[in-house]
């Protein structure tokens, strides 16, 4: 462990840290250790760009944008860049790195310096839609562009910023018209901690599963960086939600365990002093918690997949480090279940942030019961593979308190669907998680899910996050063809409509849905995306036949 790097980490931590009211006082230097011990070693490829290509509009493709291919990449060495003016590349895939180029005269010597705006774009309207007036509700700076000033030519530059991008494009801003030059190895050098390569997927597999397992492992792969980053262009951090998701993804495809172990020691090394987990770390310059981020599921989830590593590790000394965690967020539950067994939604949402989707509008308080009784579960059982279920002997009656609760307040038995209390909002979510809880039986499950999609104003998923409970929610079910089908519509509807690693936000009916009101902001590399590749090889004789 180097010395220096701890103590800068330790610095960073709330003072309260070395307070005896801290709750995890006396480990969090250890958990930091641990952590800074499993991070992996980046492995970095050059990657050059492919072809000269414009930006065609075109109201049938995705976003209304489309590339065409204008000439080999090569031909950059032979273009005078002061006669062109503006020129947009394609790599050829999503990349995420530092970008770099050198310029050179082609005659006279350079009288003065040269100056460019470039554009890194994930998607074509990202280098196509004017990103000024902005009115995402998000930092301006999350958005790709960089004007550079060559002052001497020749010269190589390299971006600062590391970038998530297949397409740049390049405008000349201030150039001297007495000498001629062009523009020359342009690369990216392209970074990742996924080093295996996951098995090929039999001959027996559709060709469209294959591809959508492929963009999926290269969203994984892209996301794996230091720590299982939400997105490489937008937040480039560790959330519990995605590490839950890039987790299961892993277990199937890279099995770089090492990775889950680090952010897991990451995360409760850096919760609240109040032992609840905060729900994101940013890694850079040191790593650090996202102050008063407290999601509710996202703290509950860390506890199935701390359960989740064990099992495909068998690493209980991990595991049992980082049980105390997981049983201090069981009190997020038990301090916040009313007396007749139902949560208290109106507290917790006044002191959480209860995530489920970013569907605008979507009502929450079912699928919260349905969460927690699956978060008490999945502990339960992390807790009896660590021998330690005398430490958390109430769980079995809570649990049947809080299902017998929902079925009789939030059942209706007349349209098969659970609701709120008060709103009787008919939501995908709601469903989901009363299934996945088994709160809801089997027969119950299917009734639901077969009359959700022509429900009358049903709340439908608006992320590929909330679409990856529904799958699992078909296939504990049983319905397994209707779960194929449904990957293949979802997940299969953005390969067609052009994606080389999937999205964050995802409507098929609604190509500039974001949950920023600016559709450039959204991420177009998202962890929580890249589940297809756990559905395809964990359920073989769904999906592989």
């Amino acid at each position: 462990m180097n010395k220096p790097l701890l103590a800068s980490l330790l610095g960073l931590l709330p003072l309260a840290t070395c307070l005896a009211q801290d709750y995890y006082a006396d480990t969090r230097a250890l958990w930091l250790q641990k952590a800074e011990q499993c991070k992996p070693v980046l492995t970095l490829t050059e990657k050059r760009p492919q072809h000269i290509v414009e930006m065609v509009k075109d109201t049938t493709a995705f976003q209304h944008y489309r590339s065409a291919q204008v000439a080999p990449a090569a031909c950059l060495d032979t273009i005078s860049f002061g006669d062109k003016k503006e020129i947009i590349l394609d790599f050829g895939k999503h990349l995420t790195g530092h970008f770099s180029f050198a310029v050179r005269t082609t005659g006279l010597a350079a009288d003065g310096p040269l100056r460019f705006r470039f554009t890194f774009g994930e998607v074509p309207s990202e280098v196509s839609v004017p990103f000024d007036p902005c009115p995402g509700t998000l930092s301006r700076a999350w958005l790709q562009d960089e004007v550079v000033t060559v002052m001497h030519v020749p010269d190589t530059i390299t971006i600062p910023r590391r970038l998530a991008f297949r397409y740049v494009k390049i405008e000349l801003l201030g150039y001297s018209p007495y000498y001629q030059f062009n523009l020359h190895d342009l690369k990216c050098m392209a970074s990742t901690s996924a080093t295996a390569l996951p098995a090929p997927l039999p001959d027996t597999t559709s060709p469209l599963i294959r591809r959508i397992d492929q963009v999926g492992l290269n969203t994984l792969k892209e996301c794996m960086q230091t720590v299982y980053e939400d997105g490489p262009k937008r937040d480039q951090r560790l959330w519990i939600g995605d590490l839950y998701l890039e987790a299961l993804g892993n277990m199937h495809s890279y099995q770089q365990h090492d990775l889950t172990k680090r952010c897991l020691y990451l995360l409760a090394a850096l919760s609240d002093t109040t032992g609840y987990l905060l729900a994101t770390v940013i890694e850079q310059p040191v790593p650090r918690a996202q102050d008063g981020q407290f999601l509710f599921e996202y703290a509950l989830l860390y506890n199935v997949a701390l359960k989740d590593y064990l099992e495909a590790t068998g690493d209980r000394t991990t595991a049992k480090d980082l049980w105390p965690v997981a049983k201090k967020q069981l009190d997020i539950v038990r301090t916040n279940v009313l007396p007749n067994g139902l949560m208290d939604y109106d507290k917790v949402n006044k002191a959480w942030w209860v995530f489920f989707d970013w569907r605008e509008g979507l009502h929450k308080e079912a699928a919260m019961q349905g969460l927690s009784v699956f978060a008490l579960r999945e502990t339960y059982q992390l807790a009896q593979l660590l021998g330690c279920e005398k430490e958390v002997a109430d769980l079995p009656a809570l649990m049947k308190k809080m299902t017998k609760a929902a079925r009789k307040y939030l059942y209706d038995r007349t349209t098969g669907f659970f609701t709120g209390m008060d709103n009787k909002q008919i939501s995908y979510a709601s469903q989901i998680w009363m299934i996945l809880s088994g709160i809801a039986t089997p027969e119950e499950g299917r009734r639901a899910l077969a009359a959700l999609p022509s429900a009358p104003d049903v709340c439908r998923p608006g992320t590929p996050y909330l679409y990856h409970y529904y799958i699992q929610a078909l296939i504990d079910c049983g319905m397994e063809q209707e779960a194929r089908q449904a990957l293949t519509d979802y997940w299969g509807g953005m390969v067609r409509k052009g994606a080389d690693t999937f999205w964050e936000a995802y409507d098929p009916d609604n190509d500039f849905l974001s949950p920023y009101y600016f559709h450039p902001m959204n991420s177009y590399c998202h962890a929580w995306s890249c589940t297809p590749v756990y559905f395809i090889r964990k359920y073989p004789d769904i999906f592989q036949k």
